[in-house]
């Protein structure tokens, strides 16, 4: 692999990492719309297999099979991602959260037609796509509350094994998935300062239900990949119920170190979140920053269609 193409990973790896952070936007949407979804899926579910070459002394084997330069560079893009930017997207959901959506949700709606003018729409295809909206709609409303926990070792590992799968479902957010299992902030937190046992027993639950999962998404796309891909569509599509910028917090809860977090939330329209929150709805930037987000969906496309054109292996 040549020098740029590693650094072009790297930087989609951080893509995916700083959309993961955010509770409402999935990695894998990023990795679906810079076009290395599939083979992040085919990958990932290679390492098993890998394994058996890997303890004969076959590390070349291994390697290769793994695609294991590919997976470092997005690895490493996304951890960097995870530590440098937790803090900042911490800051912007807490001070500047119609802003942030807004440009989240004019990222999703790019990437909910970038997706769907791809599939081959008929009556299979379609039902799939309502299925899942309504499916993803239902899952990612504000207004679910979300579990008790007592932040045990055990309940953090499934809380991985389950985040993760949601994390490269593209549209369904791993990290609202751990809002709604009550552990976004916890584990957050966690990040922030480098809480090692906390963060490897996570680790280990992502581990096993990554391997779980890419196998079955693998073999979704190689014998139904249409309806697979129309359902992906569904999911982004639905996932926007979570992301619109105007909401109205019905429900807080403080944290152990006194500060308060919004529960339950419901969507507003911008005339309604002034008149019932007393707060500026920032309409104008709102729409710039959605503007933004919707446009460099398509710049990415475009730049990935040259890259193609000058390098088509």
């Amino acid at each position: 692999m040549k020098l740029k193409d590693g650094i072009l990973l790297f930087a989609k790896g951080v893509a995916m990492g700083a959309a993961d952070v955010v509770p409402g936007v999935s990695g894998g949407t990023i990795a679906f719309i810079t076009g290395i979804y599939e083979r992040l899926i085919t990958a990932i579910k290679n390492i098993p297999h890998g394994l058996k070459p890997l303890f004969k002394g076959q590390v070349k084997t291994f390697w290769k099979e793994i695609d294991g330069t590919f997976l470092v560079c997005l690895i490493a893009g996304i951890a960097t991602s995870f530590l440098s930017l937790a803090h900042l997207m911490t800051y912007l959901l807490e001070h500047q959260p119609v802003l942030l959506w807004a440009f989240f949700f004019g990222l999703v709606v790019a990437s909910t037609v970038f997706i769907g003018k791809d599939v081959a729409w008929n009556w299979k295809t379609l039902l799939s796509f309502v299925l899942f909206t309504a499916l993803a709609f239902f899952i990612c409303s504000p207004e679910n509350e979300p579990l008790n926990s007592s932040h045990a070792y055990w309940y953090l590992f499934v809380c991985g094994a389950i985040a993760i799968c949601a994390m490269i479902l593209p549209g369904i957010s791993g990290s609202f998935i751990l809002v709604l299992l009550g552990e976004y902030y916890f584990m957050l937190k966690a990040v922030t300062t480098l809480n090692l046992p906390l963060i490897l027993v996570f680790l280990c639950g992502a581990v096993i239900g990554l391997l779980a999962f890419s196998n079955v998404l693998s073999w979704l796309f190689k014998h139904f990949k249409q309806v697979t891909l129309a359902a992906l569509t569904g999911f982004m599509l639905g996932s926007l119920n979570k992301i619109w910028p105007w909401k109205e917090t019905l429900r807080t809860y403080t944290d152990s170190h006194g500060a308060e977090h919004a529960l339950t939330q419901r969507n507003l329209l911008p005339g309604s979140f002034e008149t019932l929150t007393g707060a500026d709805n920032q309409l104008g930037w709102a729409i710039l920053w959605f503007a933004i987000g919707f446009v460099l969906i398509f710049s990415i496309e475009y730049i990935n269609q040259q890259l193609k054109k000058r390098n088509p292996k």
